[in-house]
């Protein structure tokens, strides 16, 4: 089972400078991926539940004018987030809307045995909007996370 911890937002700042909201699941892996595999492997392949939730979210924050996940043409993402770096070590998804911004960070590093890989999740609220969606998603952001950690073992 994954292990769950809060960070403190000032740690992350470099992702997202303006981040009010952190949390961070890691989970060991007794392989050796690199971070681009290891998201590839958490998002490339959602369960179904989660890609319902995803088209009931879309649908209802449409009409409010907040964006949708897309497939951008030519657009390198691990599931329906967009790349914004990668290294061996982490890649960096997310992107930038009116009512917050928000970064996932996959992090890989040698543990006793295999690697550890942590998802970070950062989140940047501009308005109250911002403040009510994400406690709206939070109790699913929370069962979603584990489960993308889990299908890192591919």
């Amino acid at each position: 089972m994954p292990a769950f911890e809060t960070l403190p937002a000032d740690t992350c700042k470099p992702w997202l400078p303006a981040a009010d909201f952190s949390d961070a699941f890691a989970i060991d892996l007794d392989c050796g991926l690199d971070a681009p595999e290891a998201a590839r492997r958490g998002f490339a392949r959602m369960p179904q539940w989660v890609s319902r939730l995803m088209a009931l979210r879309n649908a209802v924050v449409a009409p409010l004018g907040l964006k949708a996940a897309q497939n951008t043409a030519g657009a390198l993402r691990f599931g329906i987030f967009p790349v914004l770096s990668s290294s061996p070590d982490r890649v960096v998804l997310g992107f930038d809307d009116r009512h917050l911004d928000f970064r996932i960070v996959v992090d890989v590093a040698p543990a006793d045995v295999g690697r550890r890989v942590t998802i970070t999740t950062l989140v940047a609220r501009h308005n109250l909007f911002g403040r009510l969606y994400l406690a709206a998603v939070m109790p699913f952001h929370k069962r979603i996370v584990p489960v993308v950690l889990a299908q890192m073992r591919g």
